[in-house]
């Protein structure tokens, strides 16, 4: 069936239904993507559920992003500065306490009902409630169950009141609320889903604040709203028409999966898709020197990393650790595995953010490794197994590092599967190493300090699953100067703080830092309007047009 006879056909239909026959059909069924619609190419197999309350993913945050509003947004021109999006303005108190924000008139969720300050205090109260993996960046402000609806409320239709409980820097507590976890919900659309649930031991509330329903429903006031998430298949957002901001051209955006670079530059060539994600830098290359397309970069606050699981007796040693660091060909991955996508970066604060270090002082040196492994009482090395997203570069790349260590006696077996296995796996801590990305919760350093360097409650049962608790890793040091930042008001001297971090952390950690993203993309030079953003959930779509 050609393009023009599917869009005759689809005039008849319901707009889901056209939707869904659009997404179903085979790429080769049309010429190229309809004007009003947008076709990306993308691997997004890590989205787990699509609630605010819960997504904690890369590609699950882009459509939040693009779907749900926020009371502040960071400004994507000048990361330094936070601007209002439901907000119209705000107020902190002098003991730095009590934050109050003003809605901006007239507002309404996609499904018509206005949005109010209850609905935001009702959104922080959920977050709190299910205690998702997301939850912290909330609750580390001293909420809780108990507590949340009086230190998070609605003192007017339209004023909500937020109070924290210690005095912390304010761009920090901005910074956080410009997390996807902060995204405001429609209560009353969300009520007629909820579940009732019997309280337990472990949940004390008698229903599931619409979890179930929101893992694949909508109730948002975005640009754009969720129509459809297919795992592994597509996601499909449509317009919103209630939108208070500047409305989309678009009418519809559609996520196609697609796993494989080269698939995706073909699909660009073809005009199946108008946009490439996941290029590795040999398809890039093809891609700029097509004249009907080009590429566009920006530099992503997402790290790439291996962690060790303390758990494995071998990978706790603190020498281990450090072989570990001295044996990864940095050079050849950054020359060729990651060249135009990412640049080395051996640090955990990301280029960009207040006090990012710029120091690689690893770089692969095969015998201070097997000494480091001699001292460990490993002079033959071990056996041991490295978890991996089936995905570029991240394959290739891992399969690089298990050729540098096997140099030194490390016989590492690569155990690839889906983003969502991975991550499965990884929470549970039942990896030996683990290798990944980890993309800033909000655009300040302690988003990144805190996920690397505390870990609160190191039992299989603790409640704030960092990247320290996910690799059974404690330091109390370095967690204690990462706490202490939080409220110092100077920023260079915070900087500073953060970067006497860093290097503690180079010299003892079970993380080997590798590179920085720089995201990368191909697209038809049809499309105007197209600009990748600082973070995971700043890829606007809204002003794209075709």
């Amino acid at each position: 069936m050609t393009y023009a006879r599917l869009n005759r056909k689809a005039q008849l239909l319901t707009a889901g239904a056209a939707i869904s026959l659009l997404m179903m059909t085979a790429p080769s069924a049309f010429a190229a993507t309809p004007k009003d619609t947008l076709v990306e190419g993308f691997s997004f197999d890590d989205i787990i559920s699509m609630d605010p309350a819960e997504a904690y993913e890369l590609s699950a945050a882009e459509v939040t992003g693009n779907s749900y509003s926020l009371l502040v947004r960071l400004n994507i021109a000048d990361t330094s500065k936070i601007e209002g999006d439901l907000a119209q303005s705000w107020t902190v108190s002098d003991d730095h306490l009590t934050y109050t924000f003003k809605l901006k008139p007239g507002l309404k969720f996609a499904s018509g009902n206005p949005i109010t300050a209850d609905d935001v205090a009702y959104s922080f109260e959920r977050v709190v409630k299910l205690d998702k993996s997301p939850a912290f960046i909330l609750s580390q402000f001293g909420l809780t169950g108990d507590n949340v609806t009086e230190k998070a409320k609605a003192t007017a239709p339209d004023t909500f009141t937020f109070t924290v409980d210690k005095p912390y820097a304010p761009s920090f507590v901005l910074n956080c609320l410009t997390a996807t976890v902060a995204e405001v919900v429609d209560k009353k659309l969300v009520m007629q889903h909820v579940k009732p649930m019997t309280p337990t031991a472990d949940y004390k509330y008698d229903n599931d604040f619409g979890n179930g329903w929101l893992k694949t429903g909508y109730a948002g006031s975005g640009v754009f709203k969720l129509r459809e998430w297919r795992a592994n298949e597509a996601v499909v957002l449509e317009r919103n028409d209630n939108y208070y901001g500047e409305k989309s051209k678009l009418a519809r955006v559609i996520y196609r999966f697609m796993k494989e670079s080269s698939a995706q530059r073909l699909a660009l060539e073809k005009g199946d898709i108008d946009i490439a994600r996941n290029l590795s830098p040999t398809d890039l290359a093809a891609v700029e020197k097509n004249a009907d397309l080009a590429s566009t970069n920006a530099p992503k606050g997402t790290v790439y990393y291996v962690s060790l699981n303390q758990k494995n007796a071998n990978l706790a040693k603190p020498e281990v650790q450090q072989a570990f660091k001295y044996l990864v060909d940095y050079d050849a991955i950054g020359k060729t595995l990651i060249k135009g996508i990412g640049e080395i970066h051996q640090t955990f604060e990301p280029k960009g953010v207040l006090g990012a270090l710029d120091e690689n002082p690893f770089k692969l040196d095969v015998a201070k490794a097997k000494e480091l492994l001699a001292k460990a009482g490993l002079p033959d090395g071990f056996s041991v197994t490295m978890d991996v997203r089936s995905i570029e570069p991240d394959t290739s790349v891992a399969t690089s590092i298990q050729q540098t260590l096997g140099q030194a006696g490390i016989k590492v077996e690569i155990i690839p599967g889906d983003g969502k296995q991975k991550l499965t796996k990884y929470r549970a801590r039942n990896h030996d190493i683990y290798f990944g990305n980890w993309g800033m919760d909000y655009w300040d350093p302690n988003s990144n300090a805190d996920t690397f360097t505390t870990n609160a409650d190191n039992s299989d049962e603790g409640k704030n699953k960092t990247l320290a608790w996910r690799n059974d890793w404690t330091t109390p040091e370095l967690e204690k100067v990462t706490k202490a930042a939080l409220f110092e008001p100077d920023a260079d001297k915070r900087a500073a703080m953060y970067q006497d971090v860093q290097k503690k952390f180079l010299d003892a950690s079970p993380f080997v830092i590798l590179f920085q993203q720089t995201e990368v993309a191909g697209y038809s030079k049809k499309l105007q309007g197209f600009k990748l953003g600082p973070s995971f959930d700043t890829n606007f779509v809204g002003p794209i047009s075709k």
